[in-house]
């Protein structure tokens, strides 16, 4: 297959039918079109957008709870214990349980799963206030994640089906929104809590009833699936495909290490072991989570034009220098290679997602689900606190040096990936 095909037909040459013609990538600003497909001559459509707003509105809850921990901690006298299990509770509902919701969406195929969510996460994640002790905390806490959780599956898998041709595209598109939103969540939680008290966070349930309004009324319904194409409960994959998905569930959880040690103990390494004010450190973690905003939107425009597999190979080995170079620099230097390969690393984040959904088309919205959610929630769940655990003995530093390094594993995984012309959702 020629180089120059776009990603969405590399994969699945089965599919090439269902394609209506090749466009042009549409820029992060492009004009809204009322069309109900995805990305077409440079313009994104209703459809695509309305996913985007969702995700945004969605993901801008998921930063709810580690933004209030030290508010949550002082209102309720929580132990150090009791406020990691809360993390805890909420990392195994918002991202470990995408993947029996995955299955849910493979199984109903509606629009429902993607209208009410941002309602339920906002309404409960808003309502931690009116917890009276720590089990109805612990409570609202996981009814909110699962809100979270039960969005991603469906609403991923329409967000590559409108984007047609360019669906490495339509998918970075809808990644980079819900990132943005995980980004323009402490501050929007700050502002409320700091300008009114902890006791108006409900008002932060204004923009997922707004949004959640948005999406009943507009968004349109998944296309119609044939009765033979609906999959039960059931875990079977072609034997062709269970190992290029075994390969990027691995590249995704080796990804996952480095974004969430970094995203987890940026702030402190530098506040305690460079001397940065809370401020220039929470300053920098921004800066790092801007960069896998953009990483997720070059990377699904480069799989278009380039391929998957390059992209993955290329992101593993190339942003270790990067993040090499941050730890090893001071000032300026240190801060353009933190987002420089935090932007590398993370531009696979949409391309694993849709050569897995590729593989097997008949469950990508449990695939969607082992992916993102699943992957990323095992990660949070077990190496996180090895990380901590280990820094405790062996220095932060010493422990990041090792986490940032962690790619080379993948490129050498990556490098096995199979060429994209071949279709092992098909075979068994």
């Amino acid at each position: 297959m020629r180089d120059n095909e776009s990603f969405g037909n590399r994969v699945n040459p089965s599919l090439q039918n269902t394609i209506t013609q090749e466009t042009a990538a549409a820029p992060i600003a492009a004009t809204i079109d009322a069309t109900p497909t995805g990305v077409r001559g440079g313009v994104i459509s209703q459809a695509l957008a309305l996913l985007a707003l969702g995700h945004l509105t969605v993901d801008l809850y998921s930063s709810a709870v580690p933004t209030l921990q030290p508010l949550l901690t002082e209102r309720f006298s929580l132990s150090l214990a009791q406020s990691g299990l809360l993390s805890g509770v909420f990392m195994l509902a918002s991202a470990v349980m995408q993947l029996p919701f995955g299955v849910l969406c493979d199984r109903l195929n509606s629009r429902l799963f993607t209208v009410l969510t941002p309602l339920g996460a906002g309404f409960f994640l808003s309502s931690l206030p009116a917890a009276i002790g720590f089990k109805s905390l612990l409570l609202l806490v996981a009814l909110g994640g699962m809100g979270v959780a039960a969005f991603h599956p469906q609403s991923t898998t329409q967000a590559a089906s409108v984007s047609k041709a360019r669906r490495g595209l339509g998918v970075a598109l809808f990644f980079s929104s819900g990132m943005l939103g995980f980004g323009l969540g402490p501050a929007y939680f700050s502002l409320i809590t700091t300008q009114m008290g902890f006791e108006w966070l409900f008002l932060g349930m204004t923009p997922a009833i707004v949004v959640s309004a948005i999406l009943l009324a507009r968004l349109p319904a998944p296309s119609r699936r044939e009765p033979s194409e609906i999959v039960g409960f059931d875990s079977h994959v072609p034997r062709a495909a269970r190992g290029p998905l075994a390969l990027h569930y691995a590249l995704v959880v080796l990804r996952s290490v480095v974004q969430l040690g970094l995203g987890q103990f940026l702030t402190l390494y530098l506040y305690k072991e460079r001397g940065f004010t809370f401020a220039q450190a929470s300053f920098t973690l921004t800066l790092f989570f801007l960069s896998a905003t953009a990483g997720a939107l070059v990377g699904g425009n480069l799989a278009d034009r380039l391929g998957g597999k390059r992209v993955v190979v290329a992101s593993m080995i190339g942003s270790v220098p990067f993040l090499w170079l941050f730890l090893a620099t001071q000032g300026w230097v240190s801060l353009l290679s933190l987002f420089a390969g935090g932007l590398i690393l993370l531009l696979t984040i949409p391309v694993n997602v849709v050569m897995a959904q590729r593989l097997v088309p008949s469950k990508a919205g449990t695939i969607t689900a082992v992916m993102m959610g699943f992957a990323w929630g095992m990660v949070g769940i077990t190496c996180i606190p090895l990380i901590g655990w280990l820094a405790d003995r062996v220095g932060l530093e010493t422990v990041l040096w090792g986490v940032v390094t962690t790619p080379l594993v993948g490129f050498l995984l990556a490098m096995r990936l199979p060429a994209e012309s071949r279709s092992p959702g098909r075979a068994d």
